[in-house]
């Protein structure tokens, strides 16, 4: 079961959160500003925070930049009334992985968290699951079906990169720049190329299909 600490020192605020994440199936623990947050990463193994801005004795990118300095990526949500674009852009700076404006939708909050779960998952564990299929990171292999195959380097690294944010669009270029470097020599026709390679090899799978999106770039979309 996940652990979420909550840091808002509207008790308000606290309780609305508290609440939504229990009925969700989370455990949750409390406190009402950053020192009380950082007392708390102390004590309990915390798998997630979700932490507002503007707090007594420590705000919440004083806690960020702390926690952050001292190598911890704990995934964190900032909450805030602040809707100023300088105020999400120095949530990201000192380390935050998400940023949400007040009033929360609660249907989103729920599913920004399980994406930050799901995805500092993939990076502590460097394995992804869609369905049947598993991507080992270190052994750079695709098991599905009963069988398990090593890809080229390229291909797999292309297919962990778009399974590990499936139904988000990247860019030729942006796949381009990050799995051949921005200093390549090749050009961008060779993702193209490569996705190719990937359909033919997953044509059958009923886990997940490689989209093409016009003018765009590439998805993978899960169909489990």
């Amino acid at each position: 079961m996940f652990h979420i600490l909550v840091a808002d020192d509207d008790k308000n605020t606290r309780r609305l959160l508290e609440a939504v994440l229990l009925d969700a199936g989370y455990t949750v623990t409390c406190a009402a500003d950053g020192a009380e947050a950082l007392e708390a990463l102390e004590r309990e193994q915390i798998d997630l925070v979700v932490l507002d801005i503007m707090m007594p004795v420590m705000d919440g990118y004083d806690f960020t930049s702390t926690i952050r300095e001292a190598d911890n990526n704990l995934p964190i949500l900032m909450i805030s009334a602040k809707q100023l674009p300088a105020d999400k852009h120095r949530g990201f700076l000192v380390g935050t992985d998400d940023y949400m404006t007040k009033p929360i939708d609660e249907e989103e909050l729920l599913l920004r968290i399980k994406a930050l779960l799901r995805r500092a998952k993939i990076v502590s564990e460097r394995r992804i699951e869609v369905g049947g299929v598993v991507l080992d990171y270190d052994s750079m292999t695709v098991s599905w079906g009963g069988c398990t195959q090593t890809l080229p380097q390229k291909e797999f690294l292309l297919l962990y990169k778009l399974l590990s944010y499936p139904g988000r669009i990247f860019t030729r270029i942006q796949l381009m720049d990050e799995i051949w470097g921005a200093e390549s020599d090749t050009g961008w026709e060779t993702v193209t190329v490569h996705i190719g390679r990937l359909r033919k090899r997953f044509e059958n799978c009923p886990d997940f299909e490689i989209q093409s999106v016009r003018g765009l770039g590439y998805k993978a979309v899960r169909r489990t």
